[in-house]
């Protein structure tokens, strides 16, 4: 396939496609009444976190939700132009969105939705730079519609988004192994810590404890007895090499998987230093459910709780425990301070938890720390591939590139 960087043409988005606002024109907008029914609703942090394909969401609306919104097609790009600006995701199922998200239906006789999102990584940063403003940053419509998209013939742009998308298939696709995985390890919790169904639990009658009937030879411990908080201070300055920095934004809800993470050289606060294994718990806020393992030795936010087990037959019990829905349910019912929550470890650490002993404390970190290996080894094969997709995509992007790899 020969062709220049001349037989890219520049174009405005509506000319390529339908550009139009989400609607949720009720006020107040958080009525409950809007919510709580079958249509996804998704919101600018849900397309932020987002990989490719829009399928998640963290509400619902009900048919009067619906009635006051507007239920988009899969396939529309979402591109937010408030709060998180410019993040971009394609849907996947059908769904409503805010007036803080526009949605860009492209007409299939002229662009590839697929190229159109590709292409917003181009000019993120852009639009994010002429959407700053004085009190809150804002990327209007008409902002979004003065920017150039170059873009080649339609099997051009087709063929590109084949390449890069392939990346982003593959990606997805270890992130739901992630997430069975994450399941695998909290069925594996209940299964033995909630209804006490081990290899021979037939063979352990129960007995009274401070937590009610528990299996004969476990015990009740506080937290505290088996896990410690770590408190490396790091002070802010420039750092003699680089090191991985993770901030609460880079925590997932409800995932022990940490996916994300910057690099830094050099700190503006305080931090706290950490170690492959432990556990990032996020104090502020803890209904937020943002608890992770680390996958390698790095720096992050002083409004985390870096926890680590102090035996190593402990390690699954105290990974397991401080990431479960009651653990965090107690952090967020003992938070201190109305406007900003934060979570205690002088408090935490009087939890109580039920732990085994002997052998059946090393099967169950075995069990459990084999699914973390498997996590983080999908972790790192996710990194590789954003990496070298990244590389590829002002490449491909640029019209400069070499053709022959779309030939």
């Amino acid at each position: 396939m020969r062709m220049s960087a001349a037989d890219w043409k520049p174009a405005k988005l509506d000319e390529l496609g339908f550009v139009g606002r989400g609607k949720s024109r009720h006020r107040p907008r958080n009525a409950a009444s809007l919510y709580g029914g079958r249509y996804p609703f998704f919101q600018t942090g849900d397309i932020k976190a987002a990989n490719f394909y829009l399928t998640e969401y963290s509400q619902t609306y009900s048919d009067e939700g619906l009635a006051q919104s507007k239920l988009w097609k899969p396939g529309t790009l979402c591109i937010t132009i408030a709060a998180n600006i410019a993040e971009s995701a394609i849907l996947g199922v059908e769904g409503c969105f805010p007036d803080s998200v526009v949605g860009f239906v492209a007409d299939p006789e002229k662009t590839d939705v697929r190229f159109i999102k590709y292409y917003m990584e181009i000019l993120k940063l852009q639009m994010q730079s002429v959407s700053r403003g004085t009190t809150q940053d804002n990327l209007s419509v008409d902002k979004l519609l003065s920017f150039d998209f170059f873009t080649p013939p339609l099997p051009v742009q087709q063929r590109i988004a084949g390449i890069l998308s392939a990346y982003d298939e593959l990606i997805e696709n270890s992130q739901r192994r992630i997430k069975i995985l994450e399941g695998m390890a909290r069925n594996l919790y209940r299964e033995w810590f909630v209804h006490f169904r081990f290899p021979g639990h037939e063979n352990h009658p129960r007995v009274t404890s401070s937590l009610g009937e528990i299996p004969q030879g476990w015990e009740v411990k506080k937290l505290g007895e088996i896990a410690a908080d770590m408190r490396r201070n790091v002070p802010k300055g420039q750092l003699e090499e680089s090191r991985p920095f993770v901030g609460l934004e880079h925590i997932p809800r409800r995932s022990l998987a940490l996916d994300a993470w910057e690099t830094a050289t050099e700190l503006g606060s305080n931090k706290l230093g950490f170690k492959r294994g432990e556990v990032l718990f996020g104090k502020i806020r803890p209904y937020f459910h943002k608890v992770s393992v680390a996958p390698f030795d790095g720096l992050c936010s002083a409004d985390t709780i870096v926890i680590r087990a102090l035996r190593p037959e402990h390690y699954a019990c105290v990974v397991a425990c401080v990431s479960s829905d009651a653990f965090v349910a107690e952090a967020s019912a003992t938070a201190n301070g109305a406007k900003m929550p934060r979570a205690n470890w002088h408090v935490l650490e009087k939890y109580e938890v039920v732990v085994p002993t002997g052998k059946l404390a090393i099967q169950f970190s075995r069990l459990f720390s084999d699914v973390l290996a498997q996590q983080q080894a999908l972790i790192f094969q996710i990194q590789n591939l954003r990496r070298t997709r990244d590389l590829l995509l002002p490449r491909l992007l640029s019209g400069q590139s070499n053709f022959k790899l779309l030939s």
